[in-house]
Order: C-alpha cells, then sequence, then structure tokens
C-alpha cells in the first residue's frame, strides 16, 4: 500500500485519476464490433463470441430446460437468502415510485400543470459474468425494473467456456423476473440489446455495469437506446477520524480492492495515527484474502489532511462509487458530500451490506461521473410527460407574453396561434 501525505492543492491526487478506466482507448474496437453487430444481428454476435470468450454458441438465448436445470442445483439455503435480498430491494425500490400514475396542480386559475408517469416498454440488463457469477448485480438491475413497471426485460450475460451461464446467476435472474436470458456478453451484448438482432429484442434502455469495453459499448449505442450510467471498476473512499475502527476500514478498502486490479481505495483522515494503523491492518488482513493477487495491484492509499472539511473537498473531487463515513460527529459530514454514488454512514455500514442485502442499489456511477449521474433507481425505468390543461382564462392571463415572446424570436404563426383564440 502507498502511503502519501498531501495537502489538496499539491497534485496529489493525480495518479488516482490516472488510474481511471480510459475508453479512449477502446472505442475503436467498440465501434467495429457495435456497427457489425448492427447489419449482422446474430451471425456477428456468434461470431464476436467466438472470438472474445471462445464459445460457439447454436442457441443464444437461455432455454426453460438450462433454467430448471440451474435452479434445482442451488440449494434452498441460497434461495432463501436471494429471497431476503429481493424483499428488501423492492422495498426500498417501491418507496422511490411517484405517489401515482399522474399529477395535477393549479399554477394559476385557469392553468394546471403535471406529470404523467410511464415505465418503459422493454430494457436490456447486462450482468457480468464468464468466469464469475454476480447473482446480487442480477437483482440489483432486474428488481428495479419490476418495481418500475417495465413490460419486458431482457438479460444478457457472459457464458463460460462450456456454454453454460452460472446456474446461481441464472436462478438469480429468474427469481427477479427478467422476461429472456441471452448467453452473450461484451461489446455485443450491448449492441445486440440497443440495435436488436434476429433473436435478441431491441430495447429502450441499457443498464448494467462492465469493464472498460461495456462502457464505452454504452456511450457508442445511445443514438439508440438509452443507458443508466458508466459503471466500472469499484471504488471506495472512507472518511474517517480518530474515533474509527482501523480493522474495520482496513476490511472495507481490502474488500473493494478485491473486485479488479483497476478498483480503488482511498482513505481520507485528519489522524496520522489512525492512518498509520489502517497501513498496518491492511497489511496484516491481506495476508488472509483468497484473491490476494488482485488485491496486491490494485489502488490503495491514504491522505491525511488537516481537518474534516478538507477530506470532503477531496472526497467530492474524487467523486467516488462508494463513500464510507466513521466519524464522531457523522451528519455534518454526510451534508456537505455532493458527489457520491452512495454513502454509508456509521462503523457497522460496509460497502458489503449494499452489495448484497441492506435493498439500496449497488449499480453505480464510477470514475468521477457520480459527479453528474445518479445510481441505480427505480425512476431510470420510467418516463415523464410534462401535462398542460389550460383553460380560456388561463391562456387570457398568458396571451400578451406569449405573443411578446414570439414576436421576439420571430415566430410570427405561434403569436397567430393565440390570438386566433381570441378573435
Amino acid at each position: 500500500m502507498i502511503k502519501q501525505l498531501y495537502g489538496v492543492e499539491d497534485g496529489a491526487l493525480e495518479e488516482i485519476f490516472k488510474r481511471r478506466t480510459s475508453i479512449a482507448s477502446v472505442m475503436d474496437t467498440v465501434r467495429k464490433v457495435a456497427d457489425d453487430v448492427r447489419s449482422g444481428g446474430d451471425a456477428a454476435v456468434r461470431k464476436y463470441t467466438k472470438q472474445f470468450d471462445g464459445v460457439d454458441l447454436r442457441d443464444l438465448e437461455v432455454s426453460e430446460d438450462e433454467m430448471y436445470n440451474a435452479v434445482e442445483l442451488i440449494d434452498y439455503e441460497t434461495i432463501g437468502h436471494l429471497e431476503k435480498a429481493i424483499d428488501n430491494i423492492e422495498a426500498f425500490h417501491a418507496l422511490q415510485l411517484p405517489t401515482g400514475d399522474m399529477w395535477l396542480t393549479e399554477i394559476s386559475p385557469g392553468i394546471r400543470l403535471g406529470q404523467k408517469f410511464t415505465p418503459l416498454r422493454r430494457v436490456g440488463a447486462y450482468v457480468p459474468g464468464g468466469t464469475g457469477a454476480y447473482p446480487s448485480t442480477a437483482l440489483m438491475l432486474i428488481v428495479p425494473a419490476k418495481v418500475a413497471g417495465v413490460s419486458e426485460i431482457i438479460a444478457c450475460t457472459p457464458p463460460r467456456k462450456d456454454g453454460t451461464i452460472h446456474p446461481l446467476t441464472l436462478t438469480a435472474l429468474d427469481m427477479a423476473g427478467a422476461d429472456r436470458i441471452f448467453k452473450i456478453g461484451g461489446v455485443q451484448a450491448i449492441a445486440a440489446m440497443a440495435y436488436g438482432t434476429q433473436s435478441i429484442p431491441r430495447v429502450e434502455k441499457v443498464v448494467g455495469p462492465g469493464n472498460k469495453y461495456v462502457i464505452a459499448a454504452k456511450m457508442y449505442i445511445r443514438d439508440s437506446a438509452e443507458i443508466d450510467m458508466p459503471a466500472g471498476p469499484s471504488e471506495i473512499v472512507v472518511i474517517a477520524d480518530d474515533t474509527a475502527s482501523p480493522s474495520f476500514i482496513a476490511a472495507d478498502m481490502i474488500a473493494q480492492a478485491e473486485h479488479d486490479v483497476n478498483a480503488m481505495s482511498i482513505l481520507l483522515t485528519p489522524s496520522e495515527l489512525l492512518a498509520e494503523a489502517v497501513d498496518i491492518e491492511i497489511e496484516k488482513q491481506k495476508e488472509s484474502a483468497l484473491r490476494r493477487d488482485i488485491i496486491e495491484k490494485a489502488g490503495m492509499c491514504t491522505f491525511v489532511l488537516d481537518d474534516l472539511e478538507t477530506a470532503v473537498r477531496v472526497c467530492d473531487r474524487i467523486a467516488p462509487e462508494h463513500v464510507e463515513v466513521m466519524v464522531r460527529d457523522p451528519l455534518p459530514v454526510l451534508n456537505k458530500i455532493k458527489n457520491a454514488g452512495t454513502i454509508y454512514i456509521g462503523e457497522y455500514a460496509p460497502v458489503a451490506a449494499g452489495d448484497y442485502a441492506s435493498g439500496a442499489n449497488h449499480v453505480l456511477p464510477t470514475g468521477g461521473y457520480a459527479k453528474i449521474f445518479s445510481g441505480m433507481n427505480t425512476m431510470q425505468f420510467i418516463k415523464t410527460t410534462s401535462v398542460q390543461v389550460i383553460e380560456k382564462e388561463g391562456l387570457e392571463s398568458i396571451k400578451d407574453t406569449i405573443i411578446a415572446l414570439a414576436n421576439i424570436e420571430g415566430f410570427d404563426a405561434h403569436a397567430r396561434s393565440v390570438l386566433k383564440r381570441f378573435e
């Protein structure tokens, strides 16, 4: 682990920002694959699945028999854990729903304005896979879409070398409510959902995390489908003072570092004693970590700063995926943080809780995109449409303003469309 003692203004964050995933280097490849899928359909999807995943697929879609066999392999205890996670995710995301299908309120006499809420018709969920299983991500994508009322949910996840999907991922997708599941990953999956192929229906929005190729593909296909956010390698910033447990902080930093060699774990603290204690704990705890080879390569560092206010300013510049706040008085710190995918408060609020079972969503913007993107939520799957109910009295009250502004902009017909109603 690298320990650094820097202030805010002296370029100490440059190394952090350099570690972030850049999609520019892969965009040429992404463009070629996506364009091939747009024109070649299933044949192109099969070609790239063989090229990139080493799998020669006959059927792109998971069959009912494959689904049944996968569920049969999962023990009842695991099913129970998935059900508990689903219940919590449903409960949290249901609270985000609008209170009705529409609202209207009187702005002035004769003018009522409001919004109408319409779930998207069909969305595509990308669940990373291949060598690993990520049932939690399947739940985090599918459950909010179901809560929002999406009519059809298409899921894509990379196949293993034998052409199958990990049974845990399949079971989670099925339990969460995915309507159709396809055994494809990477750029070809994102493009197939965005453009549609002979087998894979075109969707209105593509959601889900992935590597830099997946992120780049999502950014590239936005002329055909909307996306949720750029979500790549995991990040955590811990803001802590001398009351925090070095052992807990080290455990949480290691937990995020085990995701990926491009993951990033940072401690911001005004306490040099805490920073030193966390260093010692990290070295001790990672000795027994199963994914130590990955953890060793991930970005881990400590910044000892003047005070907690400085720590918040640094955190906002980083705009990380996860922030943990472990301080004596957390509310002032929470109130000042502006850029974060999700914020955990207290020593018993590890990121792992949100990753799996608390109910809040773990699909979050990374790479600094928390400055402009929100994390996965129910409203990602709902369109809002303005509704305007205007009576004669209401139009008359704004008639002169409409006509004046229309004439200023040179739109005479706009002005006459109002005048016509009062001739």
